[in-house]
């Protein structure tokens, strides 16, 4: 008895619709009416009379919600590249055409689903990997303009359609990714080999201007050294009366020999130095100054 009354209490709303002749059609949906299996009108949201002993009742409900389908079309690029193309097609039956959408499609998402692969089909092959990646926005467009040319005709509205992902195969994303890997390190390594293109002139311009500044102080050495020397032959000619300017130079000489020889000694670090020492010696070494200073300057006047 109790399950009895519980399936009583079940179909009491049915029971009751039938029995007042009453219909109750949801928000953002509608009803299709038939009267004897023959298009009567379209029931907006709301409760509507039923006169069923009249032949009329309701053949179905369509929503109005925006609906979702999202297809994974395989295609070929025009590189001869394997990709997954997957469309996201947003769309949703016309309140002004309920009956066209409710009569004249019996599926509808494999409707759309077939015109979206006709046109990915058309428009991927035309492009290469990369411009497929770049102009998906392109692609949505027309799968879109295809779309709503065809199912206004059958009372629904395309409203927006995405291309949401291009995925190439496994082993064509690991060669991209190596070809780019491998353009990096192929501008890594130019401009490593430019930066020490950079350092080596550098550090020739450098060393070129360091040679060129210790010439310049050697030079400037050697200058102040001749000065001096014509300063001390001038100075000890007048001090010295009846010397000549071979007398003080042979002394000069004798002078540096031995400063030159004090410095030898007094280095902890010089290595051996062996040298002819006495007082002919010295007058050899004056001997050759003063030959190559002669030279010279008969050079010079010829």
């Amino acid at each position: 008895m109790e399950l009895l009354g519980a399936l009583r209490s079940d179909l009491w709303p049915a029971e009751m619709g039938n029995l007042f002749c009453c219909v109750q059609v949801d928000q953002s949906t509608v009803a299709i009416r038939e009267q004897f299996g023959k298009f009567d009108s379209v029931l907006e949201p709301g409760c509507h009379c039923m006169p069923w002993f009249i032949g009329k009742r309701v053949a179905g409900h369509l929503t109005l919600r925006l609906q979702q389908l999202d297809v994974k079309c395989e295609t070929k690029t025009k590189d001869n590249v394997f990709v997954n193309v997957v469309a996201s097609i947003q769309y949703r039956a016309l309140a002004g055409k309920a009956n066209d959408a409710f009569y004249k499609l019996s599926n509808t998402r494999s409707q759309i689903q077939a015109y979206v692969f006709d046109v990915i089909r058309a428009s991927v092959p035309k492009l290469n990997l990369d411009d497929t990646f770049e102009q998906k926005t392109e692609i949505a467009k027309a799968v879109e303009d295809e779309l709503e040319k065809a199912m206004s005709a059958y009372g629904f509205e395309i409203v927006q359609t995405l291309i949401v992902d291009i995925e190439p195969d496994e082993h064509v994303k690991r060669a991209m990714n190596e070809i780019n890997a491998a353009a990096r390190m192929r501008v890594a390594a130019n401009e490593k080999a430019e930066a020490e293109k950079i350092v080596q002139i550098k550090r020739a311009e450098g060393e070129a201007e360091a040679k060129y500044l210790s010439g310049l102080g050697i030079a400037r050495q050697r200058q102040a050294i001749v000065d001096g020397l014509r300063d001390s032959v001038l100075g000890f000619s007048v001090n010295v009366p009846g010397t000549t300017a071979k007398d003080v130079m042979d002394m000069v000489l004798i002078t540096q020999y031995f400063d030159t020889m004090k410095e030898i000694g007094a280095s902890s670090k010089a290595s051996s130095v062996f040298i002819p020492h006495g007082p002919g010696a010295v007058r050899d070494i004056a001997t050759q100054i003063r030959d190559g200073l002669l030279q010279g300057s008969a050079t010079s006047q010829h």
